[in-house]
């Protein structure tokens, strides 16, 4: 099975590959929008390369204590890790960032075209990521031969996630913060207006949180259920334990190419209007969806049958599958103009912004039903077939069709990006017309691809919690024990720590934009009027300076308190601390992203015509909830996606330094 993932790795890598030369035929429009096109491909390249230098001396000292105190390999395998996730985000982020110019052009011809080209660009990054994810842990095990060395691999994966999604998501809700509130509520001016001197880095931080840090993210969720399902299956002696989720991920990777086929928008969408156009493109990636996930059901189903002495573990595979599904839908219910509650959002807005955050709020925390039924019943049901090793290959059933889902949820931000160099460009009002209706429907792809990270976060972080227990030996754990309580009510305060420091840092950002905004505005003669240029740089490298800053702390507490609390409560509590982050993190990570999916849509809803459209007092209401909603939805609740999946890695790793010293 290890030539089969090799072969689908590379089929991935090539599909990518040919995706890329189609993108770049097409034309990139005026020099105006090549012109505001090098602006965010700058932008993004110049963030990526701060937070690297920024990574490697922390990088390089986890990496000699690694060589020192485990073994040379696996710090080898960590940085291997740390290079491919690293890689990954490049690829993904430099083809988004030609693409979305490229899809703004295509809007000024169909509607069919434009998504064609933003799909192509989102689909790159799928496929990148599990391609380079499925060879580099083949290319180990193959290399070694020692399964425990993936570890290390998964371990520099966490890493490099923590960086480029913490920093990220710093970065973009910053400049979005100021860009909207100086730009929207103070100025009175539309939303990606070039007068408004945080335009550029709004526009950056799509790349760099959406599709680097979202890349990043998931590349890491990917290879770590695939890694903790071939650790406990050699651990459990299960028959042929590290060819199936191996084979499973082949045959994903398969099976999400074929499905992209079949994402496509007809061309009479021209004669369509808004709500039917967006119809159109939510029914296209559901197909591509549906179509992929029942191919997977079945290759799942053979492969089981081949591989496994019975097909138990095909449920297992399946539980993860549908849950997977589920979360997804469950997502796209609560974050859509076309359901009740963004719809009571928007209607809550008219009796101001109080009423609308209120109602935003409510609305995420019941949003947790089911995402969270769903996981359970995915645990019990993969438990009930498979055992400890079932709850690990359910993980990888939720992660398998990734290659289609990533490509959905990268397609937003590119429309994103294509919909404000429209406007920042002038194009004609038709153009941006086609550029909404894809960016409306880029909002819920979006929303359901974090709720689809989140679920399938706590699913892998699940996986190696028991392999945690296993390799801890914790195997008969009082539940009323001290340290036991002691580490859940600590496991459970991190969340909110961690959510804490990555909210404030939004807010710093956001405040030190919003003045560099004023000051333009009051400095630069002619600016609000649009006869002068804004100076776009100073607010990118303001944003970065301040991301690559901000994410240092969250990023030590990840590190740091699994290895103090080892030290403190011993083994078993950091067990119990690892159980309560996870529980925690996984119900207040769904809150955060579903509240502020729909808070974005809510105001989205507005500025398309309806109570009272934009200017009203509801849409001013509707951007203070977005405000909020933004920090929630892309930086501290995909943030703690990384946390719950990063601290059982730190206290695997740990595991033999504890040993001898307690």
């Amino acid at each position: 099975m290890e030539f089969f993932a090799i072969f689908s790795g590379i089929l991935a890598l090539a599909f990518a590959l040919y995706l890329i030369r189609e993108i770049l035929k097409f034309s990139q429009g005026s020099e105006k929008m090549k012109e505001i096109g090098r602006y965010i491909h700058a932008g993004a390249v110049a963030f990526l390369k701060r937070e690297v230098r920024a990574m490697v001396p922390i990088l390089g000292i986890i990496a000699i204590l690694l060589g020192f105190f485990i073994s040379f390999k696996e710090a080898f395998t960590f940085l291997i890790g740390v290079m491919l996730s690293l890689l990954a985000g490049y690829i993904g982020m430099q083809i988004s960032t030609r693409a979305n110019v490229r899809s703004a052009q295509a809007a000024s011809e169909s509607l069919a075209k434009t998504f064609k080209v933003a799909f192509s660009g989102g689909t790159v990054m799928g496929m990148t990521v599990v391609g380079l994810g499925l060879l580099g842990l083949v290319g180990i095990y193959l290399l070694f031969d020692d399964p425990e060395l993936l570890i290390g691999y998964a371990f520099g994966s966490s890493l490099t996630a923590l960086f480029l999604r913490v920093g990220g998501g710093i970065y973009t809700k910053s400049a979005d913060v100021g860009a909207d509130l100086v730009g929207k509520v103070e100025s009175g001016i539309p939303e990606d207006d070039p007068r408004n001197p945080a335009v550029i880095a709004d526009a950056v931080g799509d790349n760099v949180g959406d599709i680097a840090g979202m890349g990043s993210d998931l590349f890491e969720s990917y290879v770590s259920a695939i890694i903790a399902t071939i650790v406990l299956g050699i651990a459990a002696g299960i028959h042929n334990g590290v060819a199936l989720p191996l084979a499973l991920a082949s045959a994903g990777i398969i099976c999400s190419i074929v499905g992209s086929f079949f994402v496509k928008v007809s061309k009479k969408t021209a004669q369509q209007n808004f709500s039917e156009q967006t119809e159109e493109v939510s029914k296209a990636m559901n197909r591509g969806v549906i179509i992929a996930n029942l191919l997977m059901v079945g290759a799942a189903f053979f492969l089981v049958r081949r591989l496994c002495a019975s097909l138990d573990l095909f449920w297992a595979v399946a539980a993860g599958l549908v849950a997977g599904f589920l979360i997804g839908k469950a997502t796209e219910f609560y974050t859509s103009h076309k359901y009740k509650p963004v719809l009571n959002i928007a209607r809550s807005s008219e009796t101001g912004a109080s009423t609308n955050i209120i109602e935003g709020l409510s609305q995420g925390m019941i949003s947790t039903i089911v995402p969270v039924v769903s996981v359970a019943a995915a645990i019990v049901i993969a438990y009930y077939f498979g055992g400890l090793y079932g709850i690990a290959i359910s993980s990888v059933g939720i992660l398998v069709v990734l290659g289609l889902n990533l490509s959905i949820d990268s397609y937003g931000p590119i429309v994103d990006n294509a919909a404000g160099i429209a406007e920042m460009s002038g194009m004609p009002k038709e153009v941006r017309f086609r550029a909404d209706a894809l960016d409306s429907v880029g909002n819920t792809t979006a929303a359901i691809g974090k709720g689809f990270a989140i679920g399938s976060a706590a699913l892998a972080s699940l996986a190696w919690l028991v392999v945690f227990f296993e390799k801890a030996d914790l195997h008969n754990v009082v539940l009323l024990d001290p340290k036991v309580i002691a580490g859940l009510f600590i496991g459970a305060l991190l969340p909110f720590v961690f959510s804490a420091f990555a909210l404030k840092a939004v807010g710093r950002g956001g405040f030190e934009i919003i003045k560099e905004v004023r000051r333009q505005f009051e400095e630069i003669p002619g600016l609000r009027e649009g006869r002068a240029n804004p100076d776009y740089e100073k607010c990118v490298d303001i944003t970065t300076k301040r991301a690559i800053k901000e994410m240092l702390v969250p990023g030590l507490i990840v590190i740091l308190t699994p290895v103090f609390a080892g030290f403190v409560l011993g083994l078993v509590g950091l067990g119990a601390l690892l159980t309560g982050a996870l529980v925690c993190g996984f119900l207040l990570a769904v809150m955060m992203a579903n509240a502020g999916g729909a808070w974005d849509n809510a105001k989205k809803y507005i500025e398309s015509g309806y109570l009272g459209g934009k200017g009203s007092l509801a849409h001013k209401a509707a951007i203070v909830g977005d405000t909020v909603g933004d920090p929630f939805k892309d930086t501290a609740g995909p943030s703690l996606n990384i946390l719950i999946k990063l601290i059982g890695k730190v206290a695997l790793v740990s595991v033999p330094f504890l040993v001898m010293f307690l």
